[in-house]
């Protein structure tokens, strides 16, 4: 590539590919007018361009797929803003989810988004593929809480709309467009997101439960009975346990159960908080919804409790290899299909597992075996899709689409969506360079 004068401000890298020959370059630009330099250098000379952030992602929507310029985030690290008032963060695209919750929780705030990949994904990224967490119960998606964008686009137009404005009913909201785009439509550079203040009362319950049925109970009496307070609830099976004992060496804090469940509750007044917990515990056990539990106050158990849950997906890793599904289904069917897959997969899967965001909805289904198996991908796919699309559910709840699962996008939207996404593609990036082969299928 030639060096024009502006690319000598900006940081890149050659990567050789001794598998076909060819090199990637990897540019690393730190500011938005940096990004639409390249844009518009890629677009005058019809280069393709994969935005990458944490590269954390599940899906392959950061990874390019052939020779595609690697366009990274990791400079653009700075908080340009925060505002102790109203609890508005505005900062670049690179910045790293734990970096900015510890910048926010020293002014007695809190982000909105919490993932297990918070050491190392950006910001950029979690609102460029709308992530969703483990806050999502109390706080909502990022749709809400991101309050304005400034984009690059295609032709390396920059698109201020970096408001921090909670209120603005003025024509089309077009940061929707691109929160969720995974990079297609334009490239996020900077980012203004709704911070709400830290509780000052943190408790978590691990609770045992005999079914299925009785998780949900507890689900619900848990939201009669704690309801503001209340900002996470998390379930998993008890194979999804037996392998973090396995794998992990960490210890179940309460008796074996078919299920467990966590609960987060977020306060501002503790004896308050305790009392209404207090209540509902008493509700479950006393009804034999929960069969046993254990409640963590201090930081140090409730980051023990919550490692339980966290790293399942480590745990699974090491199992095997590991197909993943990310599904959200209506609650009342969520486990019906991680009982199902038992039956049908028998012995051909080492462990089927089912865990995830209980309140959200969201099914996080993998499914482990000695080394990849074609015949048990045949038997997975598309079963699993069609399963779900029979439930009017979504093939991908908050991983994203990326490159691995573009094609399976019509098991959630109709024909005339798909129409209209291709159509929004054409518009904003004609030439088709911003992360190609990813998150829209391909043409027929």
């Amino acid at each position: 590539m030639q060096v024009d004068g502006w690319m000598e401000k900006v940081t890149f890298t050659t990567i050789l590919r001794t598998d076909t020959g060819s090199s990637k370059v990897l540019l690393r630009p730190r500011t938005s007018q940096e990004v639409a330099h390249i844009l518009r250098y890629c677009h005058e000379r019809n280069l393709a361009v994969s935005p990458q952030g944490g590269n954390t992602g599940m899906v392959g929507g950061s990874v390019p797929v052939f020779d595609e310029i690697i366009l990274s985030t990791t400079l653009m690290n700075q908080v340009m803003s925060f505002h102790d008032v109203s609890g508005v963060l505005v900062c670049q695209a690179g910045c790293i989810l734990e970096e900015l919750g510890r910048y926010v929780e020293e002014r007695g705030f809190l982000m909105p988004l919490d993932l297990g990949a918070k050491g190392s994904c950006h910001i950029g990224g979690n609102v460029a593929t709308n992530a969703g967490g483990l806050r999502f119960l109390r706080y909502g998606s990022l749709r809400g809480t991101v309050l304005g964008l400034e984009v690059v686009l295609a032709d390396g137009t920059i698109l201020n709309c970096l408001t921090s404005l909670r209120k603005d009913n003025t024509g089309y909201d077009l940061k929707q467009l691109f929160i969720g785009s995974e990079g297609t439509l334009g490239v996020i550079t900077a980012v203004s997101i709704l911070c709400p203040p830290k509780p000052s009362a943190v408790n978590v319950a691990f609770l045992g439960c005999p079914g299925f049925a009785e998780v949900l109970q507890t689900f619900s009496t848990c939201r009669q009975k704690l309801g503001e307070i209340l900002s996470a609830f998390e379930f998993m099976d008890a194979e999804c346990m037996k392998l973090v004992e396995l794998h992990l060496r960490l210890a179940s804090p309460v008796r074996e159960s078919p299920f467990y469940v966590l609960i987060e509750t977020s306060g501002s007044g503790a004896g308050h908080d305790a009392e209404k917990l207090s209540d509902f515990l008493e509700q479950v056990l006393g009804s034999g919804l929960v069969t046993d539990g254990t409640l963590a106050t201090d930081q140090r158990r409730i980051k023990m409790l919550w490692s339980l849950r966290e790293r399942i997906t480590e745990a699974l890793s090491r199992d095997g290899y590991v197909y993943k599904y990310d599904l959200s289904l209506p609650v009342e069917r969520l486990y019906d299909l991680v009982s199902d897959l038992r039956a049908r997969l028998g012995p051909r899967a080492k462990h089927v597992v089912g865990y995830g965001h209980l309140g959200d909805g969201n099914l996080h289904l993998n499914v482990t075996a000695e080394a990849f198996d074609v015949s048990l991908l045949g038997a997975l796919e598309p079963y699993v899709y069609e399963w779900t699309a029979r439930q009017r559910g979504s093939v991908s709840a908050e991983h994203g689409l990326g490159f691995k699962k573009r094609d399976v996008l019509c098991y959630s939207k109709p024909p005339e969506a798909l129409q209209l996404m291709q159509q929004l593609k054409a518009l904003l990036d004609p030439k088709g360079i911003l992360n190609p082969y990813k998150t829209l299928p391909a043409r027929a």
